[in-house]
């Protein structure tokens, strides 16, 4: 097994590849910056299986508190269309993988094994994680008995077999998740299946009287094609890294995944509910709604926890990678009532993504207060360094492609060296749609387009997006670990052709 070295968009030199402005979503309007890939397959009739929900891992022991954590990277044969079986890559076999549900403050160790026949790379996204359990891109582990050659790829921490991560979660309750994130091939591997939920909890928390128990749901949404066997269709490159080129702005598939079941249905009490909202697709982007109304989302929180006060939104626009923590009330609805999830970006199926069916009247001593959490907006300080990072295509080495800085990402190159505990303005600049995402910290957004920030940019995020020709600045501070992280574009086939960058902290 050999991987290949990253010379810029790895091996594109071969692909004849000219980016251009198609299809690449310039109105001022969320848009998909992604190139449609049917399946093959027949297309599932919808709302006929039920909403499944992850299970919750369960640690195999506990000692001086902190919890201990094995979970098998395998592959699993799963009936996603009816009458067909897909290979999936999972966390335990699973699509997703299991949620961590774990405290602030209390440490998590998770063991790692590798029973693929892939290297892999596990990042808990949004977390607050020591630099040797980030998920360095070359940081990879690699199944038993495999061989692996990275001559001049930079110096990557190699473990055979299982690797050790080890999560503080030294922050606030909020929705993380975690991912592959090996090197050249983080696109297809997400693909395949390997994500899942982590989720934080706090006494901040626990003390609001917001819907839980069987009322706390998480919506891991994931677009995804097929072949007429039923098995994943990617259009990977076939002579290295990457994909093909008609699908380098990203892949969008026809079929709508809610937690790996497609187009699924949700029986309801007419009582509010709480939803986990992860955008777990490679580069789709999803507006969503609730058809008929009247309910509305009421935000509580965002990739980096609970909001200070609820704001309601009619639609909610959610690009790869973000978080919405949100209540939908449906006491608005009389028992026997059907409520359609849509994505009112795309037309036709990919349009819908699930439905709620309202069954029973039920008690509910639910509410969402006023205020949420001691979140305050922090006044922007004088005086602070300020980084432009600009987000666009370019050549570079004498390659065509997607680049930070002008740059295609260099393992041994930091683009920037922070120092800890001190705030900087960091200033994303894009060409076209780019959900950009911070390793390690949350930020704040001040200003978007040189005005104040958009509706859905209330709260601490890890990741934003980021629309054509639009500046965003947001306000980070970076704490108690030293070392390399990443920034980079969440679109996957973006963060493949080397839409990434590295910088350290001090």
């Amino acid at each position: 097994m050999k991987l290949s070295r990253r010379g810029f968009l790895g091996a594109a030199g071969g692909t004849g590849l000219a980016l251009t402005l198609a299809n690449c979503g310039l109105d001022a309007s969320p848009a998909q910056s992604a190139e449609l890939l049917k399946s093959k397959a027949p297309l599932p009739e919808a709302f006929k299986v039920p909403l499944p929900i992850p299970p919750v891992k369960k640690p195999i022991r506990t000692q001086a508190g902190i919890d201990y954590y094995r979970v098998v990277q395998q592959k699993a044969s799963l009936e996603i269309l009816p009458g067909l079986k897909t290979e999936i890559l999972g966390y335990d076999g699973l699509l997703p993988g299991p949620t961590f549900d774990v405290r602030s403050g209390r440490t998590t160790v998770v063991e790692q094994v590798n029973q693929l026949d892939v290297p892999t790379a596990v990042h808990l996204h949004g977390g607050h994680t020591p630099a040797a359990s980030d998920g360095w891109p070359l940081d990879l582990l690699m199944p038993n008995g495999a061989h692996h050659e990275h001559s001049g790829m930079g110096d990557g921490d190699m473990a055979m077999g299982s690797r050790t991560y080890t999560y503080p979660n030294t922050q606030r309750a909020a929705t993380l998740w975690y991912h592959d994130h090996r090197m050249d091939y983080t696109a297809p591997q997400v693909y395949r299946g390997l994500f899942g939920l982590h989720l934080i909890r706090d006494a901040e928390e626990d003390a609001l009287p917001l819907p839980g128990g069987d009322r706390e749901i998480p919506l891991v949404l994931a677009d995804r094609a097929f072949a007429a066997d039923g098995s994943f269709l990617y259009p990977a490159a076939k002579d290295g890294p990457g994909v093909e080129e008609k699908y380098m702005e990203g892949v969008i598939g026809d079929v709508m995944l809610v937690n790996g079941a497609p187009w699924p249905v949700l029986e309801v009490d007419a009582a509010r509910y709480r939803f986990r909202i992860l955008n777990a697709s490679n580069a789709r982007r999803y507006e969503l709604a609730l058809d008929p109304g009247p309910a509305t989302f009421v935000q509580i929180g965002s990739d980096g926890g609970l909001l200070g006060s609820p704001v309601e939104h009619k639609t909610l626009a959610i690009a790869p990678a973000e978080r919405f923590d949100v209540v939908v009330d449906f006491s608005h609805y009389q028992p026997g009532s059907e409520v359609i999830l849509l994505n009112k970006l795309d037309s036709g199926r990919p349009g819908q993504v699930m439905r709620f069916k309202v069954a029973r009247k039920a008690s509910d001593d639910s509410n969402i207060p006023a205020k949420l959490s001691s979140y305050a907006a922090i006044p922007e300080p004088s005086g602070l360094i300020h980084r432009e990072w600009r987000f666009r295509r370019g050549t570079a080495n004498g390659h065509q492609g997607w680049t930070i800085n002008g740059k295609p990402f260099d393992l041994q190159q930091m683009q920037a060296s922070v120092k800890l505990d001190q705030y900087e303005v960091w200033s994303f600049v894009t060409d076209v749609h780019h959900p950009v995402h911070v390793h390690l910290a949350p930020f704040q957004i001040l200003r978007r387009g040189g005005a104040e920030p958009g509706p859905y940019d209330t709260g601490w995020k890890d990741t934003v997006d980021i629309r054509p020709a639009e500046v965003v600045d947001v306000l980070v501070k970076f704490t108690t670990h030293k070392g390399k992280y990443l920034i980079h574009c969440h679109n996957l086939e973006h963060e493949d052709m080397a839409m990434m960058a590295a910088f350290e902290t001090l």
